[in-house]
């Protein structure tokens, strides 16, 4: 990772065969700063030793000197070996250029720790540079849990100063058992997206690494983001889910005649009240919520709670916790109270599980056996928790598909298809689209307190004709959008995004017989409405007397005063 720099080499030095006198060294030594004598193996004299030689007569043949002195012979190394345990640094280095097989320059011992001291402190000022670059809590400790790194966001995240903290056994300011890194020095496993809650106030998720030298764990690194904020998101936004239907009458609250939306609420209606887990598959926007809700408020376990959990909005290693809970006493030294999950939450009613191709592997194991035995244990915990729950879970991805490349548990992919009710896209039920429109005009008019407006027929075209990506959940936010928009009595083409009129020129304006039909057979809604409110009103409230004036069935009018709730 990191590129070590070049060591100095001393290129001031002269090789010399091993017959010359002490005289001839001498001289080379006023030449030069080192003198390197040649053989089986090297030696190396070096100007600051000239004394050494000075001693004995200027005659004396350097091999013998050497001999008689003890001298010690140099290293011959290469510049990528001078830093194994091979290298003897009694003696300046010879450095080999084994390409050209000579020596090319010399490293002394002083030279080299020179050297290891600069790259140390380079190394180190990488490190700490790249610790207080990162935007998430660095800490590192050596392996013996004494804390050697501690960034800026760690004290902010932790409330502890650096200075508080350095040098000091990381155990001394947290839970032994609940410090990750205690945990990697111990087992020298990494962890990736690991939950973590230091203190009632923080949540952060962690990645932490053992530092491995020579197969030994010498240390251990962690990185933890907070997403205290993300949590307390999430818990707001769960508190606030709307409901999309009608508690008193869920599956009524569902629009659609064509055949396939009718056979999704035949099977949902039948299975409601089966305590068995339940598959919504279809397009992202088609609907799979209200569904889960009709179930819910239609079956068995309408009298307890409707728990959701998205499984693509909660990071992998806060998932975990979200739907099992944790054991609070595993993070600090509080008394272990416990954080109930999602599971917990809706017992004895029903989890609807949004999105649950995007739940990683592991979990997806630790869900199956609670399927499997109806319990499980918390984040941390020891305890067996008993939850009943009927579990409604979604996903807009081929879980077959994924199940064959092994991204999808396979058993828990079985257990969950016992019941697959699939929704339609709504552009395969066009049928569908008048009939929703009615019904977000009339929720987002009522919203807004804003008039029923009419709907200007090529407004109707566009809409029958467009494909809708985004399915149910586009259409009415396009409804709220023009609802929002309209300070007239009347939706045009301003009304609608550019898109959408957009995309009806690049068809054309090619109407399929069926949807020119339904245009034809359209009646404004305001009108329709307004007609049934003036004959009840003439009939005072006979509506047997005003059907006759409207001239259809008392059925009929039944119906339209059910459509547009004029009860």
């Amino acid at each position: 990772m990191f590129n070590i720099g070049q060591v100095h080499l001393e290129n001031s030095f002269t090789i010399v065969e091993p017959n010359l006198s002490l005289l001839h060294i001498k001289n080379k030594l006023l030449e030069f700063d080192f003198v390197v004598v040649s053989g089986r193996t090297y030696f190396t004299i070096a100007k600051s030793e000239f004394n050494f030689i000075a001693l004995d007569e200027d005659s004396l043949p350097i091999m013998k000197w050497l001999e008689k002195v003890n001298w010690h012979p140099s290293t011959v190394s290469t510049t990528v070996e001078l830093s194994t345990s091979k290298t003897d640094w009694r003696r300046p280095v010879l450095i080999m250029d084994n390409s050209k097989e000579e020596i090319i320059g010399i490293v002394t011992a002083n030279q080299w720790f020179q050297h290891l001291d600069r790259e140390n402190k380079k190394l180190s000022a990488y490190f700490y540079t790249l610790a207080e670059t990162i935007n998430d809590a660095v800490s590192a400790v050596d392996q013996e849990g004494t804390v050697i790194c501690w960034n800026s966001v760690a004290e902010r995240t932790y409330k502890i100063k650096r200075e508080n903290i350095l040098g000091q056994k990381i155990g001394e300011h947290f839970k032994a058992e609940s410090v990750i890194l205690h945990n990697i020095l111990n087992e020298g496993r990494t962890v990736r997206g690991a939950y973590h809650r230091p203190n009632n106030d923080t949540h952060v998720l962690i990645n932490a690494s053992p530092i491995i030298k020579d197969n030994t764990i010498i240390g251990g690194i962690a990185i933890e983001r907070d997403i205290t904020g993300f949590v307390r998101l999430n818990e707001e936004l769960d508190s606030s889910l709307p409901s999309l239907i009608d508690q008193e009458k869920p599956f009524d609250s569902i629009i659609g005649v064509s055949s396939e939306i009718q056979q999704a609420l035949q099977i949902a209606q039948k299975v409601a009240s089966a305590d068995i887990p339940v598959l919504l598959t279809g397009e992202p926007g088609s609907g799979k919520e209200m569904l889960a809700q009709a179930i819910h408020y239609g079956g068995s376990k309408n009298t307890g709670p409707l728990v959701s959990v998205n499984c693509s909005t909660i990071p992998s290693g806060l998932l975990e916790a979200e739907l099992f809970g944790y054991q609070e006493g595993v993070f600090t030294s509080e008394k272990k109270t416990g954080q109930a999950g999602k599971i917990e939450q809706a017992r004895n009613g029903t989890l609807f599980i949004e999105e649950i191709d995007k739940m990683p592997l592991d979990i997806q194991e630790k869900f199956l056996n609670y399927l499997e035995h109806q319990s499980f244990y918390r984040v941390g915990g020891t305890e067996l928790i008993t939850a009943h729950t009927r579990v409604i879970a979604s996903t807009s991805q081929p879980l077959e598909a994924m199940t064959k490349e092994g991204e999808f548990n396979e058993t828990l992919y079985y257990r969950l298809t016992v019941i697959n009710i699939d929704i339609p896209p709504l552009r395969k039920r066009t049928e569908d689209i008048m009939k929703l429109v009615q019904q977000f005009v009339q929720e987002f008019s009522s919203k807004y307190k804003k008039p029923i407006p009419e709907i200007n027929p090529r407004v109707i075209t566009m809409l029958m004709n467009y494909d809708w990506p985004g399915n149910v959940r586009e259409l009415r936010n396009i409804v709220e959008r023009f609802i929002i928009l309209n300070d007239e009595n009347m939706i045009t083409l301003k009304h609608l995004p550019k898109y959408i009129i957009d995309t009806f020129s690049e068809k054309n304006s090619n109407l399929s017989v069926q949807n020119e039909a339904i245009v034809k057979e359209l009646t404004p809604i305001k009108d329709e409405v307004l007609m049934i409110e003036d004959a009840l009103r003439k009939t005072y409230g006979n509506k047997s007397a005003a059907a006759k004036l409207l001239g259809i069935s008392r059925g009929t009018l039944y119906n339209k005063i059910k459509e547009y709730g004029l009860n």
